[in-house]
């Protein structure tokens, strides 16, 4: 075969060939195509399953949205009537405390003896038949005369006690030489004193029915070494602890100097109460100085 054959037949070779390759091509780019179409329609398919999809979730997020809210006001109402209700049952509780703190309060006046803070001292008058509810004889250790009984109001005894036991311990010699009276011992001991002083007894002894010892809640101090004399008690020691401490204990001097009722009586010490006591020596008042209805509103503390 010659040159130009060969070279002739080459290229019919190749010619062929390209038609081949390009057939091929055009059926993997057919494929290629139809493949993309399918594969762009079921992308369109999922995309619209997807909308659909998010469209149902938009849905149901607007209907949880709205339920909440619905749900947020109920819960705001419900919360509004509860915060209402409860302040009508703390008020309602309020005002049941105060009916019982008034019925404890009526309670605890009527149990307490009125005469007790009474201004007697030539004011009131306690009559023949008032004695307290109940006494207690004061241990021998604080008396003045341990052959002698010296009575004192039961309840009030534990106060007179820590006043006593605090002076003890502060190494303070305190005696009681004379507590309860009755009405007829305190009327014998003034006939007695009018004997010896005549009306000079008036000034420094109540009669009958005026004397704070009758209640029972009233001592009169003294010292070893002032022996039973009430004369220089006020030069005491211990009458120099009773004005800085019997105060705490309830107990006031009745009878200071410059007093409208009776001459000084530093040995004379009357019990009326934690509360008031430590409000007169507070603002350094006299307890007989004070209005009566003043006086009254302590009684409900009386024992506190």
């Amino acid at each position: 075969m010659t040159l130009a054959g060969l070279v002739i037949g080459y290229f019919v070779y190749e010619n062929f060939l390209l038609k081949e390759n390009k057939t091929v091509l055009e059926s993997e780019i057919s494929r290629t195509k139809d493949d993309f179409n399918a594969a762009a329609m079921k992308l369109n398919g999922d995309i619209k399953n997807l909308e659909d999809d998010i469209k149902k979730l938009n849905d149901i997020l607007d209907k949880t949205k709205n339920e909440l809210a619905t749900t947020t006001a109920e819960r705001d109402s419900y919360r509004s009537k509860y915060a209402r209700e409860k302040k009508k049952m703390d008020d309602f509780g309020k005002q049941i405390d105060a009916i019982e703190g008034k019925v404890g309060t009526l309670q605890k006046l009527s149990e307490t003896d009125p005469e007790l803070l009474k201004k007697y001292s030539k004011i009131f008058f306690l009559n023949e038949n008032y004695i307290p509810q109940s006494f207690v004889k004061i241990d021998k250790n604080y008396t003045f005369d341990p052959k002698e009984d010296c009575l004192f109001d039961a309840q009030i005894w534990p106060f007179l006690e820590d006043l006593l036991m605090a002076a003890e311990d502060d190494e303070i010699d305190l005696k009681i030489t004379s507590a309860y009276r009755s009405f007829g011992s305190q009327a014998n001991l003034k006939s007695i004193y009018k004997m010896i002083y005549g009306t000079g007894a008036n000034k420094f002894s109540a009669d009958q029915g005026y004397s704070e010892h009758q209640l029972g809640t009233t001592v009169d101090f003294t010292t070893l070494e002032n022996n039973s004399a009430f004369s220089g008690f006020e030069k005491t020691a211990a009458y120099e602890w009773l004005q800085s401490h019997a105060y705490k204990y309830g107990f006031i001097l009745s009878y200071p100097q410059g007093n409208a009722y009776y001459q000084y009586e530093p040995w004379h010490w009357r019990f009326v109460g934690r509360k008031l006591a430590k409000s007169l020596h507070k603002d350094g008042e006299n307890f007989y100085d004070l209005d009566q209805r003043e006086i009254d509103e302590y009684l409900i503390s009386f024992y506190d």
